[in-house]
């Protein structure tokens, strides 16, 4: 597999498992969880380090994976149980566990070859490089194998949650009137988003991750309301974004990341003049008639 088609096919992936679980960050009005857990998790990759004194990716995943569950589950428990605003428990989470692993890391520094920016942003030009190999055997990148478990993990999420997804979405107290459980809904919901981000940002960046679980459904939401097409066009534009962005990237010879995001901001700010455009086209035939 050349290394073009492999960074190409690890975007799409990430891509499309973001842009899916984006839809319902957008309609629950928490797009900023992505941003939130992949600051959360630096001190839990820190400690994962200082535990195994190594930077495998196996204890780097599992250190970044058990602080960003704990982290939704914080976060649910102040805007739940303490009656919290959404906003203010997402920014107290994030901002004091970030700062937690920037000391830690301040505090092993003189002893651990670890920084905040080597555990946060990641680089996708580097994805063909980092190769599975088995008993002397080559089988691909890693970030290609895990960024495809990702997206059948979201695909089949979302297919066997729908219904529960989509009630406690659009609302929240008529789900619990009929009996679903809208905390065991918003909390699977959160740790899939931190599962994604966790598998995500070692490959394609933090900065990547927040926008391709925001830009391409927020793009979606100003054309569909139904929710089917709305997870089919927020797929669609997050496809988008990573092909189009890989093609910028090679034209100007750019960061990838960079490429992807600029895209993605393309394509909200395309949708929004759009809409704004049909908006007024509206108003003035309304006033016509």
């Amino acid at each position: 597999m050349s290394p073009s088609l492999s960074i190409v096919l690890v975007a799409s992936l990430i891509a499309v498992s973001c842009a899916l679980l984006g839809v319902f960050l957008v309609l629950r009005k928490m797009t900023m969880v992505g941003d939130a857990i992949s600051h959360a998790v630096l001190p839990g990759i820190a400690i994962a380090y200082w535990l195994s004194q190594s930077r495998a990716s196996l204890w780097m995943f599992l250190g970044a994976a058990i602080v960003g569950v704990g982290a939704t589950v914080i976060i649910e428990m102040l805007r739940k149980k303490l009656r919290v605003q959404s906003d203010a428990s997402i920014g107290m989470t994030f901002t004091t566990l970030f700062a937690l692993g920037v000391v830690l890391i301040t505090f092993w520094s003189d002893s651990v070859d670890l920084d905040q920016e080597c555990v946060l942003y990641g680089e996708i030009a580097f994805v063909p490089f980092n190769l599975w190999i088995l008993d002397g055997v080559s089988y691909g990148p890693i970030a290609l194998w895990s960024s495809g478990i990702l997206f059948f993990a979201v695909l089949l999420y979302v297919i066997i949650g729908y219904k529960g997804l989509k009630m406690t979405s659009f609302n929240e107290d008529f789900a619990m009137v009929l009996g679903i459980s809208a905390g065991l809904w918003n909390l699977s919901l959160m740790s899939m988003v931190s599962l994604a981000t966790v598998v995500s940002f070692e490959s394609v960046g933090a900065i990547l991750v927040v926008a391709l679980l925001v830009a391409p459904a927020a793009s979606a939401y100003l054309f569909v309301r139904k929710l089917k097409l709305l997870l089919v066009l927020s797929a669609v534009f997050g496809l988008i974004g990573a092909f189009g962005g890989y093609g910028l990237s090679r034209l100007l010879q750019t960061s990838i990341a960079g490429s992807i995001t600029t895209v993605l901001g393309a394509l909200f700010l395309i949708s929004l003049s759009l809409q704004t455009i049909t908006n007024n086209k509206k108003s003035v035939h309304a006033l016509e008639t």
